[in-house]
């Protein structure tokens, strides 16, 4: 099984107790949080991935590491449940999924927009105003800048892209004429 559809499973079952909770943005916070500190620290992290380590000894690492992170129950338990069935290590997308699946069942859509030059306040506000009425959903938006562009945006939602870039356009044209 693949990593993400390992990934969504999991996720899907944590999101649906999240939401019944109403606990989706405290349990993102939570798998975040845990998942930083296990990359901050490389001991634990080896320690938690190394067979040869009782699970005992795993298992009282990853609770104190919740107890010291403020980590409710729940999240505590899957993340136990996780290092029980040795997916432990799909930790980081499972949090990408989750994510995914709490911004959706919010109606939220997050999306980057890639410039050429940097936006004003009111032009990222067109910009999502008009996202938000083509969507119908709610838009978080990233703004970055890429002087590569030359002029216009680049826009990703989800895994849609809308490239209307002056260097988009000039290697259409350019295509078109070597084809001639």
């Amino acid at each position: 099984m693949s990593t993400y559809a390992i990934a969504r499973r999991y996720a899907k079952a944590l999101i649906q107790i999240a939401v019944d909770q109403r606990m989706v943005e405290q349990f993102y916070s939570e798998l975040q949080g845990f998942s930083q500190a296990l990359e901050s620290n490389p001991e634990a992290l080896a320690l938690l991935t190394e067979p040869g380590v009782r699970i005992e000894v795993k298992r009282a690492l990853v609770k104190s590491l919740c107890e010291q992170l403020g980590i409710s129950k729940t999240i505590g338990d899957f993340i136990l449940l996780l290092l029980d069935k040795k997916r432990l290590m799909y930790l980081s997308p499972i949090t990408s999924c989750f994510r995914t699946f709490g911004d959706e069942s919010a109606g939220i859509l997050r999306s980057t927009i890639t410039s050429a030059l940097p936006l004003s306040e009111n032009q990222v506000s067109e910009l999502r105003s008009a996202l938000e009425r083509t969507t119908g959903k709610k838009i978080i938006l990233d703004v970055a800048t890429d002087p590569s562009l030359i002029g216009g945006v680049v826009t990703r939602i989800g895994d849609k892209v809308l490239d209307g870039s002056i260097r988009t356009q000039l290697t259409m044209i350019q295509d078109i004429l070597q084809k001639g």
